[in-house]
């Protein structure tokens, strides 16, 4: 068959020789423009075959494939991996016509097979990488694999599979064996380490990442000093790209996230509550004990009627046990505005539908600064949907603060310009 092919060849390659001949022109200038005529005539039969392996063909297998009930091969359509397996068949034709080409060029046979070993291992090289993406979008529809760095893999895998490329062509170019590459790489081995120091700490870092579930894609972090405070949309070889809540992206290069530390709201979306943890900041001097007066008006509070009942009988059993002089405040035990305010807030948090009763729940006071008496306020809400959170918030603490007189409390706020006008002036009165 191979006879047969090369009897063909020479056959042909004659006929075109003995054609411009008779051109009259000289046996070189034949031999060039029998080389050229042969060039273009390979060059329009190789794209007859590409254009019909692209547009008959592939198109048909295309519509097959969309009407196939299973989703690899749209898959293998959207990463081109058909049309990268049609551009490996005109090289192939391409290394066979080259000898009758050149056959008048023996010495121009060698360069254009090298030339076109080149381009089947860059063709080869491109449809494996299109094969990885598949490989990768593939994996992405698996819920098990929906928050895993997979882009990272891909890019290793990419990595190497061009390493391999680049060896088999200084191979094909110099003629030398790839293992002779492979000692020359070893002595160039730091610049290289020097060259590539970024993707090989953003893989070692991703395999860390993914083996001690740090991130997912999905996550809410937050790192302050990137800027970042969003969902990871992508983790990469090199990066990790977050979409902070304003719509921006965020990049944080990958090994930021072994190197430095940053917040993972995960463990919250998770538990399906988000933390509440602020305070409201009491006058020291509007701090008192309560009058009888003062303790009837507020037992028409519902939520503290039951409290002051229990609370009253307590501790009067208390003072009589204890003989108290109740003609002297400070004798014996009484009830004050500020532990009631704190057990209104704790019971009225703790009746709302939308706070959680099973996660951590405490009102308490902080250490008194020159601010105030700071009450704070530590429970979960039953949703972690940021606006959803923060409307709460906002509501629990709209209440508490319009409830503060009916405790005769003051909230504590800075002196402003307008304040200091009034004291000055009452100092000019007196």
């Amino acid at each position: 068959m191979e006879l047969l092919d090369k009897n063909i060849q020479s056959d042909l390659y004659r006929s075109t020789l003995e054609l411009i001949s008779t051109f009259g022109l000289s046996s070189y200038s034949t031999t060039i423009i029998t080389t050229l005529v042969l060039s273009i005539a390979i060059i329009i039969i190789l794209y007859v075959i590409d254009f019909l392996l692209r547009k008959v063909l592939l198109l048909v297998l295309t519509n097959v494939i969309r009407k196939s009930k299973t989703k690899v091969d749209d898959l293998l359509v959207k990463n081109k991996v058909l049309q990268f397996v049609t551009h490996i068949v005109p090289i192939i034709v391409a290394q066979e016509a080259i000898p009758l080409i050149f056959k008048g060029f023996p010495n121009w046979i060698k360069i254009a097979m090298q030339i076109t070993d080149v381009a089947l291992v860059v063709a080869i090289g491109l449809l494996f990488s299109a094969v990885f993406k598949t490989f990768r979008d593939f994996l992405r529809s698996k819920k098990s694999f929906a928050d895993k760095p997979i882009d990272s893999y891909l890019q290793v895998m990419n990595i190497s599979l061009f390493f391999v490329c680049g060896i088999l062509i200084f191979s094909i170019v110099t003629g030398k064996s790839p293992l002779t590459f492979l000692v020359s790489l070893g002595a160039a081995s730091a610049i290289l380490m020097l060259v590539f120091k970024d993707s090989i700490l953003g893989f070692v870092a991703s395999i860390q990442v993914s083996m001690n579930d740090m991130v997912r894609v999905g996550d809410w972090i937050e790192m302050t000093k990137y800027g970042a405070d969003g969902t990871v949309i992508e983790i990469n070889l090199g990066s990790v790209k977050v979409q902070n809540f304003d719509k921006t992206i965020t990049t944080i290069p990958t090994y930021a996230l072994v190197s430095d530390s940053f917040r993972n709201y995960r463990g919250m979306q998770n538990a399906g509550g988000r933390r509440i943890k602020r305070s409201i900041n009491i006058k020291m001097n509007s701090i008192r004990f309560v009058t009888e007066e003062e303790i009837e008006e507020l037992k028409k509070i519902k939520m503290l009627y039951d409290f002051i009942v229990d609370r009253s009988n307590e501790i009067e059993q208390y003072n009589r046990s204890n003989k108290v002089d109740p003609t002297v405040w400070a004798n014996g035990r009484r009830m004050t505005n500020i532990g009631l305010f704190r057990q209104y807030i704790k019971t009225y948090t703790y009746n709302s539908p939308k706070i959680r009763k099973d996660l951590m729940f405490e009102v308490r006071q902080l250490q008194p600064t020159e601010h105030g008496l700071p009450i704070e306020l530590f429970m979960f809400t039953n949703t972690t949907v940021w606006n959803e959170y923060e409307v709460i918030m906002a509501d629990i603490f709209d209440h508490i603060i319009a409830v503060v007189p009916f405790f005769h409390l003051e909230i504590f706020e800075s002196p402003s310009s307008n304040d200091m006008r009034e004291i000055a002036e009452a100092l000019k009165e007196s």
